[in-house]
């Protein structure tokens, strides 16, 4: 049956007979149409958009920071903020480099980045732990790396049999007080290169020893550097002259102590001067081994008698003395005795001229000595076998008020701290014999415990020795003399069969700056901090900082270390035979 339409028309019929649908019925359908669509984006967007629980969900809104990117890394922006708070963290991704998204919203931060020597650390957070961020972890080297090398100490010099300065844990001999010019114990015919085994001996009784590296603050490798160079200066190829210090490092990298930090928490000795450790080539002809320059052996610290101003990885420690206190009373009685000593001489010196060397000012404080009648001499290149006995040397030193002290063969001499331990002001001309060297130990104020007279005022004949220390008001004398016996103990170093109570002794204080170091490395890559302006060559500059301080500028210093540098080294050219040249005089210095 068919459906009849609705209310037909006489317009209907017409539209009908020419196949045309009604207006009215298409106009009302697309009304229809729009109105539909129109009450669809009208509830979507006015009501559920502005509806806070629509459909029972809360919409999740937290303003968290972006995490920091680690440097170096891609910035991670999430893509979107995480809609509900049932929904999981959003899906994150890399940016290229140099795009860096708008900050959005994070449901989460990350977890700070951990690192396997914070645990190190934490142990200082320890209060009643005494030993709390001062352990020391000791590497257990194969023999060959030391003790092999004390079985055969008459190959360790090629003029000195080194056997007998072995004895006594390092310490040498003991020495008679027939003249009384020591003390009664405590004194021993020290060698003057000898701090490896004496450093090493002395670590055996460090109190905060252990046996778990993850709770260290520094990590000591026992090797004789020192030792093992003076062995091969003279007549071996750079193979052979290279050969420990190539396994030392093979060694060392293979122990997972080593992955923790790189190396850069690891320290070791080399009682000899830098510049035995600096061949600045490959050439056979060329002086010392290549240690110090040596890519994981920069990362670790060396300590040395003499370190180079213009590197960052040696650090300069006291020659050893002739007196190595056993107890805290030794050292007080000793200071009180020099503190009451009367000195017959204004100033003193004791060394030979270098007539080969013509920026030596030796000749002309040998001049001025001996003009003098407060001054007294001890020439060393007239076979003067005084010269080469502690006892006439202490007895000189502490008889006078002020110790000329000049560059040695380089710029230090072992005569300085012989000179301080009796009580004598050293003079020093160069601020590379002490004030740029032994910062650890030494006042960084250089006034406080001597005197400086620059070299080119010697050598241009522009100052009398002996009218500038008159010069000098009793007063302050008194004053200086005071400060620099109340180093004594910081800058020797004391039986390694015993150990000091209250004071420090130089390897206290050396151990003391190490871990200092160390720790702070460690929380400056924690905190992401990194000085991006540090200057190697201008390490001397670094040392010189007080405190807190972190950037240099010009110094009054500068025209003693902006000499130019040879062969990309760091001295120069003259630093290798100046080490050579100390060797040729330490057989001068034999009996």
């Amino acid at each position: 049956m068919r459906r009849r339409p609705v209310l037909p028309t006489h317009q209907d019929d017409m539209e009908k007979a020419e196949g045309k649908p009604p207006p009215s019925r298409l106009c009302f359908l697309a009304t229809l149409c729009a109105m539909f669509w129109v009450l669809i984006f009208y509830f979507h967007f006015f009501v559920i958009a502005n509806e806070p629980d629509a459909a029972g969900v809360r919409i999740a809104h937290v303003d968290l920071p972006l995490p920091e990117p680690e440097r170096g890394s891609d910035p991670v922006v999430p893509l979107a903020p995480p809609a509900l708070v049932s929904e999981l963290p959003p899906i994150t991704t890399t940016l290229p480099k140099g795009e860096v998204g708008e900050p959005m919203v994070a449901a989460r931060q990350q977890a700070p980045k951990e690192y396997a020597f914070q645990r190190a650390l934490k142990t200082a957070e320890n209060k009643s732990d005494p030993c709390g961020g001062r352990y020391i972890y000791v590497h257990e080297l194969p023999p060959w790396f030391n003790d092999d090398m004390l079985r055969e100490c008459e190959r360790l010099s090629l003029w000195t049999n080194m056997c007998k300065f072995m004895s006594n844990d390092g310490l040498g001999p003991p020495l008679g007080n027939e003249e009384g010019v020591f003390s009664n114990t405590g004194w021993y015919a020290t060698n003057q290169f000898a701090v490896d085994v004496i450093f090493r001996n002395r670590m055996k009784q460090y109190e905060c020893l252990t046996k778990d590296s993850s709770i260290a603050a520094a990590i000591f490798v026992p090797f004789y550097a020192g030792f093992d160079v003076a062995r091969y200066l003279w007549g071996y190829n750079i193979s052979t002259r290279d050969s420990a210090s190539l396994d030392l490092v093979d060694w060392l990298r293979k122990r997972p102590q080593w992955d923790v930090m790189g190396g850069h928490d690891h320290f070791l000795v080399g009682g000899r001067i830098a510049w035995d450790f600096r061949r600045l080539t490959d050439q056979e002809s060329d002086w010392g081994n290549k240690l110090l320059f040596m890519p994981a052996a920069k990362n670790m610290s060396m300590l040395v008698v003499e370190s180079s101003p213009w590197n960052a990885n040696d650090f300069a420690i006291p020659y050893p003395t002739y007196f190595h206190p056993a107890k805290d009373a030794d050292v007080l009685h000793w200071q009180d005795r020099m503190r009451n000593l009367e000195r017959l001489w204004l100033f003193s010196f004791a060394g030979a001229p270098r007539p080969d060397d013509t920026k030596s000012i030796r000749g002309q404080l040998i001049d001025q000595c001996r003009a003098s009648s407060v001054c007294k001499l001890l020439e060393c290149d007239l076979g003067e076998s005084k010269c080469h006995s502690p006892s006439a040397i202490m007895k000189m030193f502490q008889s006078s008020l002020f110790c000329l002290q000049p560059q040695g063969d380089s710029y230090t001499r072992r005569s300085a701290f012989d000179s301080m331990l009796a009580g004598c002001i050293p003079v020093f001309f160069h601020p590379g014999s002490a004030y740029v060297q032994y910062t650890w130990h030494l006042p960084k104020n250089y006034t406080r415990y001597s005197v400086f007279i620059p070299e080119d005022d010697v050598r241009k004949g522009n100052v009398s020795i002996e009218e500038r220390l008159k010069s000098i008001h009793p007063d302050m004398v008194k004053k200086i003399r005071e400060d620099v016996i109340s180093l004594i103990p910081r800058v020797i170093y004391a039986d390694p069969r015993s150990k000091l109570e209250t004071l420090k002794d130089a390897f206290d204080v050396s151990v003391e700056a190490i871990i200092i170091k160390v720790t702070q490395l460690r929380r400056d890559i924690i905190e992401d901090r990194e000085d991006k302006d540090f200057v190697e060559e201008n390490s001397w500059k670094y040392d010189l900082l007080e405190e807190g301080q972190r950037t240099i500028g010009p110094h009054e210093w500068d025209p003693f270390f902006s000499k130019p540098k040879d062969k990309g080294g760091d001295s120069t050219s003259s630093s290798s035979e100046a080490a050579k040249n100390s060797w040729k005089n330490e057989q001068r210095g034999q009996n």
